[in-house]
């Protein structure tokens, strides 16, 4: 079973590719580094609190959604 960080990395993955942006322009809607996104994505990293609420904000989304996980984000 995948780490936390990493099912969270696809999640975050999942909806950037969703939404069809890049990299570049989904971490700027982010306000975060692209090396950052990049980090998180791969389950290497994990974001704060404080941009916990940044990407909630950003995407429309409650925080709880970010955590819902399922078998469709797998890669």
């Amino acid at each position: 079973m995948a780490s936390l960080r990493e099912q969270f990395g696809r999640k975050l993955k999942a909806i950037r590719l969703g939404r069809q942006m890049s990299q570049e322009q989904f971490s700027e809607l982010l306000d975060i580094s692209v090396d950052f996104l990049s980090l998180i994505e791969r389950g290497i990293n994990a974001p704060s609190f404080e941009n916990l609420e940044v990407f909630s904000r950003q995407l429309g989304v409650p925080v709880s959604e970010l955590f819902v996980f399922s078998d469709a984000v797998s890669s």
